[in-house]
């Protein structure tokens, strides 16, 4: 079975948010347009605390961009995002979710954050998505949502490292490029990994 996996298309990420994606609204009709191609969808969502140790503010003198040790691991600091219970945390009011079979939340332990859908950033806890899909007999997932650069490529690398046939959906996704090109890389690195990196059309063709 496939599955598709929709990586926070949630309003923070969204142009107007607090840690808005570029054109990351140009993918909610690409990614409503896939559902109709699959019987499994499953979303993911940061779900922060709002003193998560990601956030710049909780840092005194850090700003946005700077780095810090957060546990044990390198760590970029973030604009306050994603906050349980805000508007920010809450799905795109245009994204489709009636086919959503279940919501993955992930970044809710302050002291570390969770990129990935699969784990948090030093592996040290699982969300449970991994034994979800193998439970239901997903042998191949395809990747969609934001950032590329973030979630999407620590959500695709894990879903490879737990033996998931990975595509990568590349005109449903976005980054938020830190610096130039990231985006590029991103997908590069996934492709040495061995996901694969397909347009929407031509997802449609294999699967249809």
């Amino acid at each position: 079975m496939d599955a598709l996996l929709l990586v926070d298309i949630q309003n923070d990420f969204l142009p107007g948010g607090a840690l808005e994606v570029r054109e990351g609204d140009q993918i909610v009709p690409i990614v409503n347009d896939l559902q109709a191609f699959f019987e499994l969808i499953v979303a993911t969502q940061d779900f922060h605390p709002k003193d998560h140790g990601s956030f710049a503010a909780n840092h005194e003198g850090k700003k946005p961009g700077d780095h810090i040790v957060l546990g044990g691991l390198d760590q970029v600091l973030w604009p306050v995002h994603c906050v349980q219970g805000s508007q920010g945390a809450k799905f795109s009011s245009l994204l489709k979710m009636d086919k959503v079979a279940t919501v993955v939340k992930k970044g809710l332990d302050k002291q570390i954050d969770s990129y990935s859908g699969f784990y948090d950033n030093g592996h040290k806890r699982s969300t449970g998505l991994s034994n979800y899909l193998k439970d239901k007999g997903v042998k191949r997932v395809f990747v969609t949502g934001l950032a590329a650069d973030f979630c999407v490529k620590f959500t695709a690398l894990d879903a490879l490292e737990e033996g998931f046939d990975t595509i990568v959906v590349q005109d449903a996704t976005r980054a938020v490029n830190l610096k130039e090109g990231d985006f590029d890389k991103a997908m590069e690195e996934l492709r040495s990994k061995g996901a694969q990196v397909m347009l929407s059309r031509d997802v449609v063709k294999m699967i249809s």
